[in-house]
């Protein structure tokens, strides 16, 4: 019982941790969408299934934040019309690749490990993202 309280506790600890993370984050999109018109996202997106999963992955790449955000960013960039491929690499990568971590996690783990688990999970993150969007797209 005494690690139950414990555990919930914690979690209750980081739940209020992690909300002025998501108000700032909401803050940000609500400022950049005053800022960003629609003709931006198509300027960037727009250019076929796999450009944009490529696209929608560097982005991802090189982002880096909770997890959690990553969801928020992904509504609101197919609210403005990005398409579900690229939203998904982005997803994906956000999580999975950490070009602004390379260094430490080079350190830590190896440079050339470190750089092929990330190459790998780029490649992996835009096959997930052409997938998921065939899969939907037929309706299964």
């Amino acid at each position: 019982m005494h690690l139950m309280k414990k555990s919930i506790k914690k979690s209750t600890k980081a739940l209020f941790n992690m909300v002025p993370i998501l108000i700032s984050i909401l803050l940000l999109i609500g400022l950049l969408d005053s800022f960003l018109s629609k003709n931006v996202y198509e300027k960037v997106f727009g250019h076929g299934t796999f450009l944009d999963s490529i696209i929608g992955g560097l982005f991802g790449s090189i982002s880096a934040g909770a997890p959690v955000n990553s969801y928020i960013l992904g509504g609101e960039f197919l609210k403005n019309g990005v398409g579900l491929t690229a939203v998904t690499a982005f997803i994906v990568t956000w999580v999975s690749v950490g070009v602004i971590q390379l260094p430490i996690e080079g350190k830590i783990l190896g440079m050339k490990f470190a750089v092929i688990r990330n190459i790998s999970a780029f490649v992996l993150a835009i096959f997930v993202a052409l997938i998921t969007s065939f899969i939907i797209k037929i309706g299964v």
